[in-house]
C-alpha cells in the first residue's frame, strides 16, 4: 500500500531482503535523516544545501519516504534559485514531514525486532 508519505510495498521489499539487518537499515535511515536535517538548518550555502538535499532525497527514496523524497527533490533542484525565506520555508517542510514519519519507522524497527 502506498499512501501520501510512505511506500509501504518498499519497506515489504527491505525487510524481506534485509532480513536479520532490517532494524540496523531503520536505525541508519533515522540518524542519518536527524544528521542531515541538522545540515539544512544550519547551512545557508546554496551548494551545501543542494549536495545535502540530493542524498537525503535518496535515502528517503529507497526508504519508500514518497513525500520526503520529493520535498528533497524541490530543495536539491530550487537551493540556487530560491530566496533565502523561501529555503527556510522547504526546509521547515521537510523537517515537519520527517516527524510526521518518524514514528512510522521507528514502529517498524520495533516490529521488526519482535518477530
Amino acid at each position: 500500500m502506498t499512501d501520501k508519505h510512505i511506500d509501504r510495498e518498499v519497506l515489504s521489499v527491505l525487510r524481506e531482503v534485509m532480513e536479520d539487518g532490517y532494524p540496523e537499515l531503520l536505525d541508519t535511515f533515522l540518524a542519518d535523516s536527524e544528521n542531515r536535517l541538522l545540515e539544512l538548518r544550519e547551512t545557508a550555502d546554496a551548494k551545501v544545501l543542494s549536495e545535502v538535499a540530493h542524498s537525503f532525497k535518496g535515502s528517503a527514496g529507497n526508504m519508500g519516504a514518497v513525500r520526503l523524497a520529493e520535498l528533497c527533490q524541490r530543495l536539491e533542484s530550487d537551493a540556487k534559485g530560491n530566496s533565502p525565506a523561501q529555503i527556510a520555508k522547504l526546509v521547515a517542510e521537510i523537517s515537519s514531514e520527517f516527524a510526521q514519519v518518524r514514528p512510522e519507522y521507528e514502529y517498524e524497527r520495533q516490529d521488526a525486532l519482535t518477530q
